[in-house]
């Protein structure tokens, strides 16, 4: 199964079924080296195998997640780097090597816990390329879940300050590949991972910074991503199948990181709440507050990201222990997984590791730091890093 899809044959071709009751239910297509093979697998669960339980999965989008025995790797912010993507998804084991984007993470659970918008030019190939993995784990006893982030929500409401200019350009383009594809969605997203490498290089051989034609294209650039973006809009509503919180087993993983009040509120209204938002749904189309804005909504929060030095006192160090410690036992988990805020140190834990912070600034438009990721196995967390 090639990666690089010139044209718009999908690498699989996803089926859809209707939800049941409050449970995701899924048909996935599974894949082989050789072809496509279809296999229908309509329900809440996700196949087990290799003496595994299958995985259960509560909630629409996805909100509480049943994984008996599953390794689970958490991958923090991307913003719009795929090449630091894949290395990242190739150090988790989780991605082949051999340039052919396919699955090798077996029965493991993939986490991505939001930003793969703004600062980079690869965005929508991220999110293809994690879409097609999503598929082929599906098929095999895996699982790709996604969180959304700030820079998810700030680009569903419009605010674009932090787009890069290849950013917009790969909006144009998609929308151009997705006529190609004769406006069959699933055929484009799923194409446009191994499609956006031809894009970029044909971009080089055509850039002229000094055309006028440049002004033209990015006002095309910022028309596509408002059309793509907009609430209702085809990737938004691709962002809106993904939560801002989800919990695995007991391990809980947002972008920010979840408070008492957001527990109170309900976490799986949250998710419905932002899911509905994004679709456009008409009758729920007032931003929801408690999740997206404000400097303690769940994806804006940095209060379990501040390093021990920046807090003023041992008093006040306690204290954010004491609102960590009440947000676990309100949500029934054990420790929390964060990104956000981009870690100098690389991936790191805090409170008796009750806190795990994965940002580690990797893409090219923030620290272009080397990739590193975490790993969790029977409930025991370590980072993987660069040996070099």
């Amino acid at each position: 199964m090639a990666s690089a899809i010139l044209g718009c044959v999908p690498r699989v071709q996803p089926l859809s079924s209707p939800s049941k009751q409050n449970k995701i239910t899924s048909c996935f297509a599974s894949t082989a080296s050789q072809g496509v093979s279809k296999s229908c697998c309509c329900g809440a669960e996700i196949g087990g195998g290799g003496g595994l339980k299958p995985i259960v999965v509560i909630g629409d989008p996805p909100t509480f997640v049943s994984a008996p025995g599953r390794r689970i790797v958490a991958v923090g912010d991307l913003h719009g780097d795929l090449t630091k993507a894949r290395y990242a998804l190739q150090m988790a084991r989780v991605l082949s090597s051999d340039g052919r984007d396919l699955w090798i993470g077996g029965q493991t659970v993939l986490v991505q816990v939001g930003d793969i918008l703004d600062r980079g030019e690869d965005e929508i190939a991220i999110l293809s390329l994690l879409k097609s993995l999503d598929i082929q784990a599906k098929a095999i006893g895996g699982a790709v879940f996604q969180v959304n982030g700030n820079h998810e929500t700030m680009n569903v409401e419009g605010d674009f300050r932090y787009v890069d200019s290849g950013g917009f350009d790969e909006c144009d383009h998609f929308l151009e590949f997705l006529e190609i594809c004769e406006n069959n969605w699933e055929k484009a997203f799923l194409g446009w991972a191994g499609e956006s490498i031809r894009w970029k290089e044909n971009r080089r051989l055509q850039q002229n910074h000094w055309s006028p034609w440049n002004l033209v294209k990015r006002q095309r650039g910022v028309i596509a991503r408002s059309i793509l973006l907009r609430p209702g809009g085809s990737l938004a509503s691709e962002l809106a199948q993904h939560s801002v919180v989800i919990k695995i087993n007991d391990w809980i993983f947002c972008h920010g990181g979840l408070l008492p009040h957001h527990v109170e509120y309900g976490i799986e209204r949250m998710n419905r709440e932002v899911s509905r938002w994004m679709k456009g749904d008409s009758s729920r189309s007032e931003i929801p507050f408690i999740a997206t804005r404000g400097y303690d909504s769940v994806v804006w929060s940095r209060l379990y990201s501040r390093d021990a030095f920046d807090l003023e006192d041992d008093k006040q160090y306690i204290q954010v222990q004491s609102v960590l410690k009440e947000t676990l036992k309100a949500a029934g988990g054990s420790a929390m997984v964060v990104g956000h805020t981009p870690q100098a140190t690389g991936v790191n834990c805090a409170f008796r590791c009750s806190i795990w912070r994965i940002d580690v600034g990797m893409s090219r438009g923030v620290l272009d730091s080397s990739p590193e990721v975490l790993e969790i196995r029977d409930g025991f967390a370590r980072p993987i890093r660069n040996k070099r």
